[in-house]
């Protein structure tokens, strides 16, 4: 009954990890595909469509785009985050449930929502279509989410080091650059890495607020427009290699932190 019951669970997590991974196989498999037509039998394996796009000025002016926006709007988005943390957690302020609550209410909405309202605010008040609004758009949705995972990480013990620093002298910039950003270098790096990860994936924003100069998810759904095309397979590929990298590379510092 044992050798059962494992067996049978075996056979669920591998089908769990076949339903989540297959599709990025086929894509990445297909991405190889040396003729026109994405599509069986395979034919391959051949870089000629990785060369495409990276010989496509537009695909790779919206993949510097991307990583642009995706880097500036989440260092900013973790630096708001620990900055209104720090003052939720650091001072009594009226009212500061409900405060901390209209800041986490942007997760709760949809991008279609948040995007139409800044859209909406944006021509009001005269500020074009650009990657700048685009950022700023990644600003709004990623900042409550650095803000949530800052907060959750500032304890007792941090309030009891800082407490320490000022009896020695410390002014209160001293012990936030010196004291408290240290300590929470670990939420600060993984608030920064979640928030890019979003950032870079995100196309819901980035279409309603950008014009001429796009992201790589706009450009990649503007390939799509035209029917199947061998590019967006490995266009695919290499935003999925990205973002595999990021996480190994997070897992890579945190690992050394832990061993630490």
């Amino acid at each position: 009954m044992r050798a059962t019951l494992r067996i049978v669970s075996i056979l669920y997590a591998g089908a769990i990890y076949a339903f989540i991974f297959l599709p990025v196989v086929v894509l990445v498999l297909f991405s190889l595909q040396a003729t026109s037509f994405p599509i069986p039998p395979f034919t391959g394996p051949s870089l000629r469509w990785y060369g495409a796009v990276l010989a496509d000025a537009r695909l790779t002016s919206a993949l510097v785009n991307s990583l642009v926006v995706a880097v500036l709007s989440s260092l900013a988005a973790t630096v708001l985050g620990f900055l209104a943390a720090w003052g939720f957690a650091r001072f009594h302020l009226p009212g500061s449930a409900f405060l901390r609550g209209l800041i986490t209410l942007p997760l709760t909405v949809s991008y279609l929502i948040i995007g139409m309202g800044l859209l909406v605010m944006f021509n009001w008040a005269g500020v074009p279509k650009s990657l700048l609004a685009a950022g700023i758009g990644h600003v709004v949705i990623n900042l409550p989410l650095c803000f949530a995972i800052i907060y959750s990480q500032m304890g007792d013990h941090q309030v009891n080091i800082e407490r320490a620093a000022r009896d020695l002298g410390a002014g209160e910039g001293t012990v936030l650059v010196l004291i408290t950003v240290p300590v929470m270098a670990p939420a600060l790096f993984a608030a920064f890495f979640l928030s890019m990860t979003f950032s870079w994936d995100e196309f819901v924003i980035a279409f309603l607020l950008t014009r001429f100069d796009t992201t790589l998810p706009v450009e990649i759904w503007n390939l799509l427009r035209s029917g199947l095309n061998p590019k967006t397979n490995a266009v695919g590929s290499l935003v999925f290699a990205f973002s595999i990298a990021m996480v190994l590379l997070f897992e890579l510092v945190a690992f050394r932190r832990r061993r630490a």
